[in-house]
């Protein structure tokens, strides 16, 4: 449970993210909200899973997820540029979150 409890969390953070990018720095009431309510969650989600989980291993994947998550959101959604360069950087991180959740004891 506490690995899809960080899932979650990572998937919030993402939400997060994407919200506040399109809160226009916090001018706009509904993506800016919408972003301070996902941030409280995901943190808390991260806090529940980190009760059972690796400190270093729940933070690197939490993290993976959201910055590989708003990478994508940022290529489909937002017209971010895509090159080879940052696919592989983020293949990089995809294959970290692996490696680390393969190594984990939990």
């Amino acid at each position: 449970m506490p690995w899809l409890i960080l899932v979650v969390a990572g998937l919030l953070e993402v939400v997060w993210a994407y919200s506040m990018k399109k809160s226009e720095g916090f001018t706009l009431l509904g993506p800016s909200l919408i972003t301070l309510v996902a941030m409280i969650a995901s943190f808390g989600l991260l806090a529940l899973a980190m009760k059972s989980l690796p400190l270093g291993t729940a933070y690197m994947i939490w993290t993976g997820i959201g910055a590989v998550g708003a990478f994508i959101l940022g290529i489909t959604f937002l017209g971010e540029a895509v090159s080879l360069t940052r696919i592989i950087a983020a293949l990089l991180i995809v294959s970290g979150i692996l490696t680390m959740k393969l190594a984990g004891s939990h």
